[in-house]
């Protein structure tokens, strides 16, 4: 019963990832938690559990996307590297941090992430771009599979400092990241969107590799369940780029979003019962 749970977690948290491209670990962390200590299939799962091997996870679909991305010129090595200045440190100081989190505080921190996120996915496309940081000393260049070259401004402090805090709630709930680093990318650094999933791709990678290692000196990964939850997310990543040729992906996101809204509510509820 298990192994058939961890493996439709598993598939069902890479298809929409892949859809959507915020990363499983916003469905895998609370699902484990709700299939461990709620209703007690999954033995000896806590919340830091749940992070740790949740992390583990995403180095797998990181590095995989990351590759296919730089195979087609999406990731911009470069510039994008001034952002690991800051979510390096970030997400390994978020592992150790994750130490604090009780099961009520976690229901309720997490369920408010989870709001924003669905908030931040319902106006991403309507907010424009901020164009400050658009000036001549800040601007980076990068050139894509196609030839185009594309100008944009990367203020390196901005940069660490934005970079640092999502990589401490990266470190601190065990998720990717991707649904904070690329807005931050396109409405901020003004990033072509192309460029923008596969370079956060890359944070991703990165800072799943960090908090997974301060997760594993803490004793925070359960191997078996991250070793069938890596087969699975892989075989989902692989059905989810075939869904999203026939499926909008504004549907997968509204429905996504909303899911998040309800599943958010609930957990800050719980949180006080």
């Amino acid at each position: 019963m298990s192994i058939l749970i961890l493996v439709l977690v598993g598939l069902l948290s890479a298809i929409i990832g892949a859809l959507v491209g915020i990363g499983g670990g916003i469905i895998i962390v609370p699902t484990l938690i709700y299939f461990g200590m709620d209703m007690g299939i999954l033995k000896g799962i806590t919340p830091q559990i749940a992070i740790g091997t949740s992390s583990v996870i995403l180095i797998a679909t990181g590095l995989s996307s990351t590759l296919s991305y730089i195979k087609t010129k999406q990731v911009d090595i470069k510039n994008g590297s001034i952002f690991l200045f800051g979510v390096i440190p970030g997400s390994f100081i978020g592992a150790f941090l994750s130490n604090f989190l009780t099961i009520d505080s976690f229901n309720l921190y997490f369920g408010i992430f989870l709001i924003f996120v669905a908030i931040l996915l319902m106006v991403r496309n309507k907010i424009k771009p901020i164009s400050y940081f658009q000036k001549e000393k800040y601007l980076k260049s990068y050139t894509d599979a196609n030839n185009e070259t594309y100008h944009y401004g990367v203020p390196p402090i901005v940069a660490i400092i934005c970079s640092f805090l999502i990589g401490i709630i990266t470190g601190l709930f065990g998720i990717g990241g991707g649904a904070l680093m690329t807005p931050l990318m396109l409405i901020v650094f003004r990033f072509p969107p192309h460029v923008a999933v596969g370079t956060s791709m890359m944070m991703i990678f990165f800072s799943s590799l960090t908090s997974s290692f301060g997760h594993i000196l803490q004793g925070h990964v359960d191997w078996f369940y991250a070793l069938i939850l890596v087969i699975s997310s892989y075989i989902g990543a692989k059905i989810g780029v075939r869904i999203n040729r026939a499926v909008k992906s504004d549907t997968v996101v509204l429905l996504l979003r909303t899911v998040m809204i309800m599943l958010g509510i609930y957990l800050i509820v719980k949180s006080f019962f």
